[in-house]
């Protein structure tokens, strides 16, 4: 006796039904056999473990049954059940024996449009066998034929009418160890995603089995709950405040973060210093200490009254003392002398919150070691205060004493500012009187210009002349202030001879900001380059020289990208006169990180956290906390927003610059979190641990979570409502498009001169931090990235075959209510034609209301299954992170040229099918097949007359009637029009193979 043994083990994140949670179950349907687990009190994640075991009757017919399991939630009154989804397995998919099954994860299915299911299920399925049962038939017994790609599905369900669970069968693959050679498993499992292996010959796209269209449009298994959002309730103010509005509220504006207090020394001066050295000179410095932290400032050479201006903060938290002592110094080269100190007793230290005027300092006088009153005085305020202090980001903190004066700006807090960049255009038209060095040969030009480490030249001219004709028009991009020059130089392509050298200052160069009129053309005299110089010194001027006719302007009407356009954070025109009116403030808080993974462990040190958040023009970075796998930050800052529809970008990175780093020693990566201001709540606080996921060469890591507090509060509602009317880019990228091809190289120049001005701040916003929040490396090719994309395009097509299955089902009156109610519905809209757009309206009104209650609750994140990372092949990772061009082996090449020919011999068959059922419907009246196309248009002139004698009532209705009909008078044979559709001619036959 053969049977059919159903594992349940599992269900995760079931759509809740009794308030916030459900009680399911899970029945098991098969044949006329019915079985259900236990049920599961108040779980959304239930475990069963529980074994369902069925008899199977006809092991011969068993391939083309169908096994439903079906979750239900246990209602606690009544006997009524609600639907929390189910899963629809063929018989084919099935494993023969134990052996052979692998533990498997579906997506629960809808059982209608209106059905509202999350979550996933987890069980195992296989047959057993007794000695005298009937063997199990074999594998090439149900082998899929070779079809093709785009075959009707609707007549070919047609056929399945005495098989009615049949028709939303769906086959998975299993997610753990690789499956047996079943007909189950002819396809790879979508967790890896796997496109086709490199093939032998051609006729391997011939072999039997579902296509990769098939295969790839399955939905991916549920990602790692260690990627999820982790939602938090810091004790922020502003939750406080919003909160309990019945309690004192916090006034301040640093209401974000937690609050933390330290203790605030601000070393001004001092004045009167005794003489410490035989030679009559003093090397003053101060030491601040606190238990056993102790900052020190600079030492000034021969200076009895020296002035240091040094800030410096100790955290409250970490005080392990209650006395503050101050000491002044000098310096020497063997022991450094004592001249004097200043104690204060911490508990006394006033507290300063902001927005109060900073604290004076005050002159106090020096004491030896014996409390005797010494010569000389020093200056200082001492205070109790908060990072919302604004000494804060300049001050020295308790938790960088180990690092150096000259590398202490390193891990400071800081905000940057992006240059202002325009795009400067050249338009070479001509040039005359050209002086070759052999004038018995027409010289072949061209123009080099050459701008700010951007050098673009144009194409030679058609005609060998010396007085050549270009018309031609390059691009740059060019930062302010304009201090750099246009060179402009005229060559002979056949000997690299300089025919020719002009040098414009950029400043000079007019600027054009909306689509106007273009500036006028000048005539520009070329010198040989030893003359170009010499007027650049002596200003000489020949009496004649050759002429070249360049246009300059500089466009001001644009938004120069230096961020890809998916993830843009600044949308604005570079003039200012352009520029709207902000719609609202930005305020972010950087809170804490946890677990995060030592980024220095064969240093013997762990990580230098410090975070960099981007947003328009404006970047911030936090302080830098020092050897520390759980940094506490807390810091606020804030930005104007002009355009919902932008991106913040925050990044988290392991500083190498600490103390005795080398100079080319680079920040390490820990992650980047991006968030779209438009999916945010108006003035609600997001406080989220954001999972920290770096793609390397070696698969995807978690270096940690990331805290961070959200608000965006509108101060312009209806400058905000009429942004989503307007288009996203200035209207100079619509009335004159920048053409596509340069868009990248503009892209690549801009976050170039980027990356070099933040560079050059102090301290610098090190290139291989800006280069990373600005995905520098967006464009280049990745097959992750391509499997991603294509994922995301047949995960929409999804919803496309879902409205058709449910066509289908009312079809073929699978539920007859919902039959008869279209059936309703649909005399209501032919007897009312006036009612179908107001219907459809409605309709989606009614929806959007419906799914408000399922609306998303947190921010967006990273999404480790969606792009496709969890599961990367280790070839696949190694070809992501290669250099451009290529350094490795030829071997790797090879591979890597033959895979990406087998996935593209995919791609172009599916796109070959896809151009047939064009042209076939191209042929319908184009007389390729001329009996078919006589056909047709007789067809037409009867339809025709038919539509104009007959109501277009009736018409609507005879044709709903007959897609509504009932199964009993249906044929099994797919229908007239798509046989005649099939038998069309395409351009196929004409191609060479």
């Amino acid at each position: 006796m053969t049977k059919l043994v159903v594992q349940i083990l599992d269900a995760g994140d079931l759509m809740p039904k009794d308030g916030d949670s459900a009680n399911p179950f899970v029945e098991v349907d098969f044949g006329n056999q019915k079985q259900r687990t236990r049920t599961i009190h108040t779980d959304l994640n239930p475990s069963w473990n529980e074994n369902l075991v069925f008899n199977i009757t006809d092991p011969r017919q068993f391939p083309n049954t169908t096994i439903d399991v079906v979750v239900y939630n246990d209602r606690k009154s009544g006997h009524r059940r609600d639907f929390l989804g189910r899963v629809r397995i063929s018989g084919m998919s099935v494993p023969r024996s134990e052996q052979d099954a692998n533990i498997q994860r579906y997506p629960l299915d809808k059982r209608g449009l209106f059905s509202h299911i999350k979550g996933d299920i987890g069980f195992r399925m296989y047959l057993t066998h007794d000695d005298d049962s009937t063997p199990p038939p074999q594998t090439a017994d149900f082998e899929t034929p070779l079809q093709e790609i785009n075959p009707n599905i609707f007549d070919q369900e047609e056929l399945q009418v005495p098989k009615k669970k049949e028709k939303d069968v769906k086959t998975f693959h299993s997610i753990g160890a690789a499956p047996a050679a079943t007909a189950a498993s002819v396809a790879p499992p979508p967790t890896e995603f796997k496109w086709p292996q490199p093939m032998a010959t051609r006729m391997d796209f011939a072999q039997a089995g579902p296509s990769p269209a098939t295969v790839m449009h399955l939905p991916a298994p549920k990602q790692n709950p260690e990627y999820a959002l982790v939602e938090t309730s810091p004790p922020l103010a502003a939750r406080l405040r919003y909160g309990y509005r019945g309690k004192d509220k916090i006034i301040s504006t640093y209401d974000m973060v937690e609050q933390m207090h330290f203790l605030y020394v601000n070393v001004v001066k001092a004045k009167d210093l005794p003489v410490m050295d035989v030679s009559g000179s003093l090397d003053p410095y101060v030491e601040v200490k606190v238990g056993n932290y102790k900052g020190v400032t600079k030492h000034l050479e021969k200076n009895q009254n020296p002035v240091w201006k040094q800030i410096f903060a100790f955290a409250k938290e970490t005080l392990q003392a209650s006395l503050l002592e101050v000491t002044v110094k000098d310096k020497d080269l063997g022991k450094d002398d004592f001249v004097g100190r200043v104690f204060f007793d911490i508990p006394e230290a006033p507290l300063r919150v902001p927005p109060d005027s900073p604290l004076a300092p005050q002159w106090y006088k020096l004491v030896d070691k014996k409390g005797i009153k010494a010569k000389g005085e020093v200056m200082l305020a001492v205070w109790m205060g908060t990072q919302a202090d604004e000494f804060f980001s300049d001050a020295w903190h308790s938790d960088a004493h180990r690092v150096s004066h000259g590398n202490l700006a390193n891990t400071r807090s800081k905000v940057y500012f992006s240059p202002k960049l325009y795009y400067l255009r050249a338009q070479v038209i001509e040039a005359q009187d050209l002086i070759p060095s052999d004038k018995s040969k027409p010289p072949d030009t061209y123009v080099r210009v050459q701008f700010c480490n951007q050098g673009k030249v144009t194409k030679p001219s058609q005609m060998r002349v010396i007085n050549p004709v270009w018309n031609e028009e390059l691009m740059f991009v060019a930062p302010e202030p304009f201090e750099d020059f246009i060179i402009i130089t005229v060559e002979d392509k056949g000997t690299g001879e300089i025919l020719g050298r002009v040098i414009v200052p950029s400043r000079e160069v007019p600027q054009r900001i909306e689509s106007t009129k273009l500036p006028d053309a000048r005539w520009y005299n070329l010198h040989r380059p030893f003359i170009a110089q010499l007027e650049e010194t002596e200003k000489k001027k020949e009496k004649f020289s050759s002429k070249i006719h360049v246009r300059l302007w500089i466009d001001a009407g644009y938004h120069v990208l230096d961020e890809s356009t998916h993830f843009s954070s600044d949308l604005q025109p570079s003039s200012k006169i352009l520029r709207k009116d902000s719609i609202g403030v930005l305020e972010l808080g950087i809170l804490s990180a946890r677990n995060l993974l030592p980024m220095k462990s064969k240093e013997g040190k762990t990580t230098d956290a410090y975070c960099v958040a981007k947003y328009g023009n404006k970047w911030v970075r936090t302080r830098t906390l020092l050897e520390t796998l759980a940094p506490r930050w807390n810091e606020q800052y804030t930005w104007e927003v002009y355009d919902p529809c932008t991106v913040i970008t925050i990044g988290v990175f392991d500083n190498a610059h600490t103390n005795g780093s080398k100079e080319d020693a680079k920040d390490q990566r820990i992650g980047k979190v991006r968030i779209r201001l438009s999916t945010l709540e108006i003035d609600k606080v997001y406080t989220h641990y954001y999972p920290l996921l770096v793609l390397q060469p070696s698969g995807l890591k978690k270096h940690g979570e990331l805290q961070l507090a959200l608000r965006f509060t509108c101060t312009a509602w209806a400058n905000m409502l009429t942004q989503y009317g307007k288009p996203l880019l200035p209207k100079m990228h619509y009335l004159q498009p920048i053409p596509v091809r340069h868009m990248d190289l503009l892209r690549f120049h801009a976050m170039n001169i980027v990356a070099t001005r933040l560079s050059r701040a102090e301290p610098p916003l090190r290139r291989e931090a800006v280069e990373y929040m600005l995905d520098v490396d967006y464009h280049m090719f990745s097959l992750r990235r391509s499997k991603a994309n294509f994922n995301r395009i047949m995960l929409l097509l999804s919803g496309i075959t879902a409205i058709y299955r449910w066509f289908n089902d009312v079809c073929i009156w699978k539920n007859p209510i919902t039959t008869c109610l279209v059936h309703v519905l649909f005399f209501i809209l032919v007897c009312y034609p006036e009612l179908i757009l107001p219907t459809v309206f409605l309709y989606l009104f009614v929806i959007g209301i419906w799914n408000y209650r399922f609306r998303p609750m947190n921010p967006p994140h990273m999404d480790a299954r969606l792009s496709q990372a969890e599961h990367a092949l280790p070839d696949e990772l190694e070809e992501e992170f290669d250099n451009f061009p290529t350094t490795k082996h030829i071997d790797t090449v090879r591979m890597r040229y033959d895979r990406l020919r087998s996935v593209a011999g995919k791609v172009q068959t599916v796109v070959g099918d896809l151009a047939t059922q064009g042209e076939r419907a191209q042929a319908i009246l184009g007389w390729r097949d001329p009996r078919a196309t006589a056909l047709f248009i007789i067809f037409s002139l009867m339809w025709a007359v038919f539509i104009y004698v007959t109501p277009f009532q009736v018409v609507a209705i005879l044709i709903g009637l007959y897609l509504l009909r009932h199964p009993r008078l249906r044929r099994k044979l797919p229908s007239v029009p798509v046989n005649f559709f099939k038998r069309l001619p395409s351009k196929a036959d004409m191609m060479l193979l």
